[in-house]
């Protein structure tokens, strides 16, 4: 059986989102617990020119939400990047996949070599299908989702790799 499209989008998507999620809760639950604004780990950075945490966030779900829509053929929404606070952050991610999640898979089947054009900073680039969802946009998601775990565990929370794999804690559990 091959893998489709779609299953190597939205519920990959929605898995990575939800980890996300889990990560940022424990970070807001360690500030909480050692009595730190909760902004010193949303504004934090892994290096001064990288962005912080929850511009890392916002690119992530950016990523994903434009993926499903491009791949289906449907206007990407757009959400303002204002989110400062874990809450702002999760509410984005609950948004974001909300959206992803009214895509079937017929929407996304098929689509390996549909042209994807993007406008990248001063250039387009142009894609095929398959090569922008396995080639871009998942190794861009895991690198903003790594970021934000690297700036959470950098800044003291206590999270390792189970926390960035959440989503396959009953595997753990065998």
């Amino acid at each position: 059986m091959s893998l489709s499209m779609y299953q190597a989008s939205i519920p990959v998507f929605i898995s990575q989102l939800n980890n996300l999620s889990w990560i940022l809760k424990k970070g807001e639950e360690h500030a909480a617990a050692k009595k730190i604004e909760p902004e010193i780990f949303t504004n934090a950075r892994l290096a001064p020119d990288m962005f912080p945490l929850s511009r890392q966030v916002q690119i992530a779900t950016d990523g994903v939400k434009g993926c499903a829509a491009r791949l289906a053929g449907v206007e990407v929404p757009s959400f303002p990047d204002t989110e400062k606070t874990f809450a702002e952050l999760q509410a984005r991610i609950t948004k974001t996949i909300d959206f992803i999640k009214t895509f079937k898979a017929s929407q996304i089947d098929g689509t390996e070599e549909k042209k994807v054009v993007l406008k990248l900073r001063d250039q387009e680039v142009i894609f095929t299908g398959q090569v922008y969802l396995l080639n871009f946009v998942l190794p861009n998601l895991y690198f903003h989702s790594t970021t934000t775990y690297a700036i959470l565990r950098h800044n003291g929370v206590d999270i390792g790799k189970r926390d960035f794999l959440a989503n396959l804690a009953d595997y753990f559990k065998k």
